[in-house]
């Protein structure tokens, strides 16, 4: 009993991975591919900041092979408000402007919120209730990411169980790292690379991630991970995990995401 991992980075068009990352010369058009061939999901970050086009997302999914998906950032019309329980036609928009059209290559859905918001239960519940389970006959799977301490609170984690949805965990300088079980699938996203290591993490550091990516995907937990409410025990289930290695030291982000592939094996 175990979920798929996917290990992955943030983007795919980044000027210094050529002749890092991608080979010298290889034309642009073809550095999607490239990168599907190598690693097994990417985060796209575009979505947050404008719509797209269904025939992008058609493009994008028939560049990459079986098995390989794309999580979507939600777009911060929606979650850059004061008041979420707004958000309602700002998620309508992005959930109709084609995401669907990624097929099984549609992985989760990252809602993310600005360092400032604080936590409102109210309000953030109010916001989970707008999250629809299905777009267009296709399972959704949303997830969030919260960068305030406010919530650091086992009321967060309950409110977020209550939809059976989790929320990032975020191995960063500043933002909470929180890595209760909330959801059916868990969501890592990795920013403490350094430019200077080959992989920008270290072998043991590698080593570990893999491991607890292992138990996650086994539907155990890992015991050296900050959490808020160690009282709730979830459900022990199969779960897919989802690790990102994004922003710092990001020319090396695709060396340490191939690196956690080697070490999870086939």
């Amino acid at each position: 009993m175990s979920g798929r991992i996917y290990a992955g980075i943030g983007g795919w068009n980044f000027a210094p991975w050529r002749g890092v990352f991608y080979p010298k010369g290889l034309p642009h058009a073809q550095e999607l591919r490239y990168a599907g061939e190598h690693l097994t999901s990417i985060e796209i970050n575009s979505t947050f900041y404008g719509s797209q086009k269904p025939a992008s997302f058609r493009k994008w999914a028939s560049e990459v092979p079986d098995g390989f998906v794309f999580s979507l950032k939600g777009p911060r019309f929606a979650t850059n408000r004061r008041v979420l329980a707004e958000a309602s036609d700002s998620i309508k928009r992005f959930l109709e402007s084609g995401i669907t059209e990624l097929g099984d290559r549609l992985g989760p859905l990252l809602w993310q919120f600005a360092p400032t918001k604080k936590f409102d239960e109210k309000d953030f519940g109010a916001f989970l209730q707008l999250l629809p389970q299905k777009q267009d006959g296709r399972t959704l799977r949303h997830v969030v990411e919260v960068r305030h301490d406010s919530f650091c609170t086992p009321n967060f984690t309950h409110l977020l169980r209550k939809f059976n949805m989790p929320f990032v965990f975020a191995e960063h300088a500043t933002y909470p790292a929180i890595a209760d079980m909330t959801g059916d699938f868990v969501y890592v996203r990795l920013q403490k690379g350094e430019e200077r290591l080959k992989n920008g993490y270290a072998p043991k550091a590698l080593d570990a991630w893999a491991e607890r990516a292992r138990l996650w995907a086994r539907g155990s937990e890992p015991n050296d991970l900050p959490r808020v409410d160690s009282a709730v025990k979830p459900a022990k289930q199969a779960r897919d995990v989802f690790i990102y290695f994004i922003h710092e030291a990001k020319v090396r982000a695709p060396a340490a995401a191939m690196a956690l592939i080697e070490r999870l094996g086939p």
